[in-house]
């Protein structure tokens, strides 16, 4: 049966089904190679897009802009300080006064529930580009890089190493589960992801002959990973003031030689962006003066690394995104 998606919104995977997904990921290498062979695919000319942000973000509203512009469509870009949203007017409102403007809406902020608000009122596609809970433009990127590395994704071993429940953890594990990838987090157990979560995932990961698991070490969870995966220790929107705790949490958790040792040799390293691998950042220089340590999540080792495929993983958010756009809107 064909796959027809659109007037859908974008909010988490688990509202795709493995043959909804497969589909984008299929629309998204075509919109790569189309790119890198200069083919013009203006396909949406004459429609509007609105990209609502209220964090801040490289690679997600660059990947929409460009990626509505590569497909003609004309892009707003409201910053947190540039809509009413939630000050002087409601979600509801504003949701149905962009809807009545624009043919698709971007939000990234805050709670789920507020892009599920948005959606619910909008009466046009609405994409999640990331909230507390779930990021799912980013896991269409990762699947999709892993499948240019390895050929397939279903038996894939896969591993998140370190803060296992935030919203790229959380979806990293549902697009595992979907798509039959075998999915390890292997960090503290107070920083698993949310059971309820988990056992949904394990649920679904049984229909598609793979596994979901949860391990607090190191050596079992990295031992024979075709992929291992990090983000940085404190999510967008933590306080600064947890960053001793965080780093005491998972100082052993880094993703370092000693560690990609324990997975396969030809094991890629993956990180969504941005990665606090060296002191060449603010905040890099900063955590090195206070704590002592000059690399967090990952070290500028790996992440330089013939295995590191990060920058390959952040290009692939524009063509992924290019995907969502139009099968939502075509």
């Amino acid at each position: 049966m064909p796959v027809n998606l659109r007037g859908r919104n974008f909010l988490k995977l688990l509202d795709y089904t493995p043959e909804e997904i497969r589909y984008l990921l299929d629309l998204a290498h075509e919109f790569k190679r189309m790119k890198m062979a200069g083919v013009p695919h203006r396909y949406l000319a004459g429609k509007n897009i609105v990209l609502l942000f209220e964090k801040t973000s490289t690679r997600t509203r660059c990947s929409f802009e460009v990626a509505g512009m590569d497909l003609g469509c004309g892009v707003t870009y409201l910053d947190p300080g540039s809509s009413q949203m939630g000050k002087k007017e409601s979600i509801a409102d504003t949701a149905r006064v962009l809807g009545r403007i624009y043919d698709g809406i971007e939000y990234r902020g805050f709670d789920q529930s507020i892009v599920e608000d948005i959606a619910k009122y909008a009466g046009v596609p609405v994409w999640n580009g990331l909230t507390n809970q779930f990021h799912p433009t980013q896991m269409l990127a990762d699947v999709m890089t892993i499948e240019e590395h390895f050929g397939y994704l279903k038996g894939i071993n896969f591993t998140f190493v370190g803060d296992a429940r935030n919203n790229v953890a959380n979806s990293l594990m549902v697009v595992s589960a979907k798509m039959g990838i075998n999915f390890t987090a292997c960090g503290p157990k107070e920083l698993w992801p949310e059971e309820s979560l988990v056992e949904e995932c394990k649920k679904i990961a049984a229909e598609h002959g793979c596994t979901i698991r949860m391990t607090d070490d190191v050596k079992e969870g990295t031992t024979g990973a075709d992929v291992i995966y990090t983000d940085i220790w404190l999510s967008m929107g933590e306080p600064d003031e947890i960053w001793a705790k965080r780093i005491a949490l998972l100082k052993d958790y880094q993703v370092n030689k000693e560690l990609m040792a324990n997975a396969k040799p030809e094991a890629i390293f993956l990180h969504c962006l941005p990665s606090f691998h060296d002191t060449k950042t603010t905040i890099g220089a900063d955590i090195a003066k206070k704590f002592g340590v000059n690399e967090m999540e990952v070290s500028d080792e790996v992440f330089e690394s013939k295995q590191s495929k990060v920058f390959d993983e952040a290009e692939n958010r524009m063509h992924t995104i290019k995907a969502v756009i139009y099968a939502t809107l075509c």
